[in-house]
């Protein structure tokens, strides 16, 4: 697992190349601690996510690690293991589910995304797909449930009937088809991805970092709402925005025609 900041934004790379960037546990263990950073420091805006190797973003729990332990078929060995056995929120927040970074998260997704690879994806805000990307929960085929937060999650990114055949079936699809049903942003040719990420990433941190965190915290918490009551709890989070320092510099920068120093108070 590597960690990187560039300026505000931070990029989390899955590095378990030979084993398509599976969740080992001592990669969910680092996981869920990048997470931890991202949401803790205020110096970073955005994270970027992706996968090392250019064959996989990430092919979800590692079946002979991860898994046997989560189920009890294997003991604990070493320091990561027992990590996870003491604390099984770990490999929630890893994989951004019931967890909340607070900043925006974008996935930059090379090669295959299933399983928890999938899962993760659907945790984030923003997608970059390569063209060869593929995308798929197929937990169903092994007698597993994709317990990572798809049949939470899916339903409610995609049309219903799309998203109980990805879960039902357990098949893949492709970038295009992902793009298509808005599960993905952007395709883009494998040189691509990560720069087109980042590029994204840099964008949104430049704006107001209040304003985005509040956005971002408005859209999540209007989800399913009645219209009534969702317009009540957008202006209950957007009100006090208005109040900030930032707030103020904005439209300053606007008259005196320059960029805004936004410093997030």
């Amino acid at each position: 697992m590597l960690f990187e900041r560039r300026g505000h934004v931070a990029l989390v790379t899955l590095n378990r190349p030979e084993a398509r960037n599976a969740l080992s546990p001592e990669v969910a263990v680092l996981l869920s601690r990048a997470w931890l950073q991202v949401r803790d420091d205020d110096g970073i805006r955005v994270a970027v996510v992706t996968g090392a190797g250019g064959k996989a973003f990430c092919a979800g729990a590692d079946l002979a690690r991860l898994i046997p332990l989560t189920t009890g078929a294997r003991q604990p060995e070493d320091e990561w293991d027992h990590a996870v056995r003491q604390d099984p929120r770990i490999t929630d927040r890893a994989l951004l589910r019931g967890f909340d970074t607070v900043k925006p998260v974008i996935a930059a997704v090379d090669g295959f995304a299933i399983a928890g690879g999938m899962e993760m994806m659907l945790g984030t805000d923003l997608r970059v797909a390569s063209e060869d990307a593929r995308f798929g929960l197929q937990e169903v085929k092994w007698g597993l449930y994709p317990a990572g937060g798809s049949s939470a999650r899916l339903p409610r990114q995609i049309p219903w009937a799309v998203a109980m055949e990805i879960l039902l079936t357990g098949n893949l699809i492709d970038a295009r088809r992902a793009c298509e049903l808005g599960l993905v942003n952007h395709v883009v040719p494998k040189a691509e991805v990560l720069p087109k990420a980042i590029a994204l990433a840099e964008t949104i941190a430049e704006n107001g970092p209040i304003a985005v965190r509040e956005i971002r915290r408005g859209a999540r918490a209007c989800i399913g709402l009645p219209e009534e009551q969702a317009l009540a709890t957008e202006s209950r989070i957007a009100m006090p925005v208005f109040q900030t320092q930032d707030a103020r510099e904005g439209p300053r920068a606007f008259l005196e025609k320059r960029k805004p120093r936004f410093e997030g108070r």
